[in-house]
């Protein structure tokens, strides 16, 4: 079963809009689907030289890059899985850069990062397609916001999205 509609503005912070709006449809789950492999020929196009790029100091590699990517989705998975089982302990912040710190994502092979993409993607396309009808509009707190399990699925394909998106622009 999947879920029908957009998020409205009451099931996340406006913050997360940047990524629910990424999503062209009134369905996440097709595109959840679809960027499985969108990410990995995408990825598997880039050679492991070119993986270890920064396009400035400062910045992430590519590699830190897809490994914030395949964190960050499952902190969303895990997210949506503790709303729609109906927990209602508020979760805690997210930090992406104590994350991507902890990661030493530089030191791991780009194939690996490619496979453990591929890996958490196909985890969380299992949870929402099981997903009960009832879970989708269930919500719970993170970081102190409100989120609706059907937000965290547009959020989960538009974070990939946004970041597939600077990866061409900038990176490439």
């Amino acid at each position: 079963m999947s879920m029908h509609g957009r998020p409205d503005s009451t099931e996340a912070a406006p913050y997360y809009f940047t990524y629910i709006d990424q999503v062209p449809s009134d369905e996440a789950q097709p595109l959840i689907e679809q960027q499985l492999d969108t990410v990995v020929n995408f990825c598997s196009a880039i050679p492991d030289e070119k993986s270890s790029f920064r396009y400035a100091p400062e910045k992430w590699s590519i590699r830190q890059v897809l490994n914030h990517v395949t964190d960050t989705e499952r902190a969303f998975a895990f997210r949506a899985l503790w709303f729609a089982r109906g927990f209602a302990s508020p979760l805690p912040d997210y930090d992406q850069n104590i994350a991507a710190a902890g990661a030493e994502a530089d030191s791991v092979s780009w194939a690996d990062h490619i496979e453990e993409f591929r890996r958490v993607r196909l985890a969380t396309i299992s949870l929402f397609r099981n997903l009960p009808p009832g879970a989708w509009m269930r919500t719970g707190i993170a970081s102190n916001n409100r989120f609706s399990v059907r937000a965290m699925a547009f959020i989960t394909a538009g974070h990939v999205e946004h970041h597939l998106k600077i990866l061409r622009e900038r990176y490439l």
